[in-house]
C-alpha cells in the first residue's frame, strides 16, 4: 500500500509518500516548504501570503516527492502508483486548507484513487507510529502555535477514538512563546529563539505565575502568563533590548522563568490526565514538542510517577507541520473509510471539536 500525504494547513507546504507493508511504515519521502522566513519579515503568519505562496509551491513540492519516493523504492513511483491520498482537512487557515484540500480532489477524481481526509491534530500525535508500536488507550499532549490540546486516545475494532478532555482557555503554549518573544524584541518564530536564550538561564529568578495549575481540570491557560512578563519588562525597562549587550543575562533569566512556567503548568495537566485515566501509552505532538526543556522533564516526570506509561515524542523533523504524520494518519482510517463524495468534500478550518 502506498500513501500519499498532503500537508498545507498553515504556513508549511508538505508531501509525503509513505509505503505500508505488513504494517511497518516504509518513508519513501518528505518534502517540506517552508515560509518562516517570509512570515519572519512580518512578526507573524499572513494569511494570504501563506496562501499565495501554497499555490505557487504545492505542485513543484508534490513533484518533487514521487520523484525521491521513485529514487527510493525499487519501482517508480509516479501518480498512478498511489493506492491513497491522505490530505488534511483541518483545522488551519482556511485559505491555506483550501489549496491541499483542492489539489487532493483533483488528484482523487483524475487517478480515481481514494480520498482520505484526516485532522491535522490527531496526526501530530499519530506520527510517533511511524517507528513505534504504541498500546492504547493512550493520553495525548498537543503543543503547538494554535493548539493546546489534551486528548484521550482509545482503540476498538472500528479504529481509534478521540475524545478532548483538556485545552487551552485562551493563548495556545506556542502562541504565548511567539507573543512573549514579540514582547522582548526577538523575533519570530519565538519558541526555538526563547528555548535557547534560556539554557544559560535562571528558571527561578523570575516568580512569574503558573496559570490554572491548581484547578482540578485538565484546561490551560496562557494569557496571563504572557501579561506577567510584558508587566516585568516595564518594570525592567533594560531587558527589552535588540542588541542583548548588559542586560543579556537578565533575558535570559527571564526566557527561562517564562519557559519554566509553561512546562510546570503542561507537565502538571498531563500528569493529572494520566493518573485520571490510566492510559498504556503517552504521546506528545506538535511544534512545541521540539522544546527540548519540554521533552526532558516530561519523559523524567513520568517515569517517575507513572513508570509503566510508554512515553512516545516525535522526532524533532515530525515536530513541525509535514505530511509524513497525514500520511500515518491517513493509514488509520483507511480501514474504516467509507467513499468520500469528492464534490462535497471541503476544508474545515474548525474540525478540531472532533479529531476522528
Amino acid at each position: 500500500m502506498i500513501i500519499l500525504g498532503i500537508e498545507t494547513s498553515c504556513d508549511e507546504t508538505a508531501a509525503a509518500v509513505l509505503k505500508v507493508e505488513r504494517g511497518k511504515f516504509n518513508l519513501l519521502s518528505n518534502i517540506i516548504s517552508s515560509q518562516v522566513k517570509t512570515h519572519a519579515k512580518y512578526g507573524g503568519i499572513v494569511p494570504e501570503v501563506a496562501a499565495r505562496m501554497q499555490m505557487k509551491m504545492i505542485m513543484p513540492i508534490l513533484n518533487q516527492a514521487l520523484k525521491l519516493a521513485s529514487s527510493k523504492s525499487q519501482n517508480t513511483i509516479s501518480k498512478n502508483s498511489i493506492d491513497y491520498i491522505a490530505v488534511t482537512q483541518g483545522p488551519g487557515l482556511i485559505t491555506s486548507l483550501m489549496v491541499g484540500v483542492e489539489t487532493a480532489k483533483t488528484l482523487s477524481y483524475i487517478l480515481n484513487k481514494p480520498l482520505i481526509p484526516v485532522n491535522h491534530l490527531a496526526a501530530h500525535l499519530l506520527v510517533n507510529c511511524i517507528n513505534n508500536k504504541i498500546k492504547f488507550p493512550a493520553v495525548g499532549l498537543i503543543v503547538s502555535g494554535g493548539h493546546t490540546i489534551l486528548v484521550l486516545i482509545t482503540s476498538s475494532k472500528n479504529g481509534l477514538k478521540y475524545k478532548i478532555i483538556g485545552e487551552t482557555q485562551d493563548d495556545a503554549v506556542g502562541e504565548a512563546f511567539d507573543k512573549v518573544a514579540k514582547i522582548l524584541n526577538l523575533g519570530y518564530p519565538g519558541g526555538p529563539i526563547i528555548s535557547k536564550l534560556a539554557i544559560n538561564g535562571d528558571k527561578n529568578k523570575f516568580n512569574l505565575p503558573r496559570p490554572m495549575i491548581q484547578q482540578q481540570n485538565f484546561n490551560f491557560s496562557f494569557s496571563g502568563l504572557k501579561t506577567a512578563v510584558l508587566y516585568l519588562t516595564q518594570k525592567y525597562k533594560n531587558i527589552k533590548t535588540k542588541k542583548h549587550s548588559k542586560s543579556d543575562y537578565e533575558l535570559r533569566n527571564l526566557c527561562a522563568s517564562f519557559q519554566q512556567a509553561c512546562i510546570d503548568v503542561l507537565i502538571s495537566k498531563t500528569l493529572r490526565a494520566i493518573k485520571e485515566f490510566k492510559p498504556k501509552s503517552f504521546l506528545l505532538g506538535g511544534g512545541v514538542a521540539a522544546n527540548p526543556e519540554l521533552r526532558q522533564q516530561l519523559q523524567k516526570k513520568i517515569n517517575i510517577k507513572f513508570p509503566k506509561v510508554k512515553i512516545f515524542m516525535p522526532e524533532l523533523k515530525f515536530t513541525g507541520d509535514n505530511a509524513v504524520m497525514v500520511a500515518v494518519a491517513g493509514y488509520f482510517k483507511i480501514n474504516n473509510n467509507k467513499k468520500i463524495n469528492t464534490k462535497k468534500f471541503k476544508a474545515d478550518p474548525n474540525i478540531n471539536n472532533s479529531l476522528s
